[in-house]
């Protein structure tokens, strides 16, 4: 049964814009303007080999709500061939009517010898977002990277 809530909260939501940088020097690596967010397809990323290389990895989002959210929070899952490899969890919290947002997180990488060459992951990781306020789920989508 839809929930008319999450389909109201849904209907107002924009990903503006976002962008992923080296978390040590700031430099942005990737960055789109398309809104990932939107769950009816799959959403395809060109992102740098380089990126793997990083320690950690900046994350900077920018969005629109027209709807309140008072827990606004994501969960993704980094999925390998249809595998999860890992799990993130972002709080936001209160997201306020009518507002534009934006959200930086870091992201830490796995130890360097732990990491898959960009050969083998290339084409094969899918990144699925699940959009919550608190623990109604308005959105989930996913993105599958290729690595340039």
């Amino acid at each position: 049964m839809p929930n008319v809530k999450a389909d109201d909260i849904l209907k107002g939501f924009k990903l503006n814009w976002m962008n992923l940088r080296d978390a040590e020097n700031g430099k942005i690596l990737w960055q789109s303007n398309e809104d990932l967010s939107i769950p009816e397809s799959e959403h395809e990323a060109r992102v740098p080999k380089k990126i793997l290389k990083c320690k950690s990895v900046s994350r900077e989002i920018n969005f629109s709500s027209i709807e309140q959210m008072d827990k606004f929070r994501l969960e993704q899952k980094v999925m390998f061939k249809g595998k999860c490899l890992e799990e993130w969890y972002f709080d936001f919290g209160f997201v306020i009517p009518n507002s534009t947002n934006t959200w930086q997180s870091i992201i830490e990488a796995a130890p360097e010898s732990q990491m898959m060459p960009a050969n083998v992951l290339n084409g094969n990781v899918v990144i699925e977002t699940k959009f919550f306020d608190d623990d109604l789920l308005v959105s989930m989508s996913r993105v599958r990277l290729f690595y340039v």
